[in-house]
């Protein structure tokens, strides 16, 4: 079975870290930037993690700045504009593309897996997600402008789903 668990990513204190570290769980899979219009969903995403981590939920931050140039900064940067900002606890990843030649792997499979509006697999803008269920397979996939709140019940969902 092709799931989430196959992929490595860095994280953003620079340590290689297995999603396989993430077995079971329900996921919701972002890619963020400080200095977008949708940068407050930090403060929903957090709100989601905090709700639902101890049902087994994780939301996995990917800073990107393919869109508008809006995540300039470097790790710490990120780090500590998420912390001091946004009190930001989810797990959070190093930069990485989210599309092209240099897309990282977990980025081109959850594209596949779940394409967008009229079967296209490109990411169009910060803050897409991606649900990934306790088995690992891309769930479902939401547009930039779905807010955390309104992903909830999908969560519950998946979180039930067997728990």
């Amino acid at each position: 079975m092709d799931s989430v668990y196959r992929f490595s990513a860095v994280d953003i204190d620079g340590t290689t870290r297995d999603l396989d570290a993430f077995r079971g769980q329900v996921l919701l899979i972002v890619n963020v930037a400080s200095q977008c219009g949708y940068t407050p969903q930090y403060s929903g995403l957090e709100q989601l993690w905090r709700r639902y981590r101890d049902r087994g939920f994780a939301v996995l931050g990917f800073p990107c700045d393919q869109f508008g140039r809006q995540e300039p900064g470097d790790e710490a940067q990120i780090r500590e504009f998420c912390s001091v900002k946004y009190d930001v606890t989810f797990p959070m990843f190093s930069k990485v593309d989210v599309n092209g030649v240099d897309a990282h792997p977990l980025w081109s499979w959850l594209k596949h897996e779940r394409p967008g509006v009229l079967g296209t697999e490109a990411i169009k803008w910060n803050f897409t997600k991606f649900l990934v269920g306790r088995d690992g397979r891309a769930l479902r996939r939401y547009a930039p402008g779905d807010t955390p709140e309104s992903i909830a019940p999908d969560i519950e969902a998946a979180l039930g789903a067997g728990a």
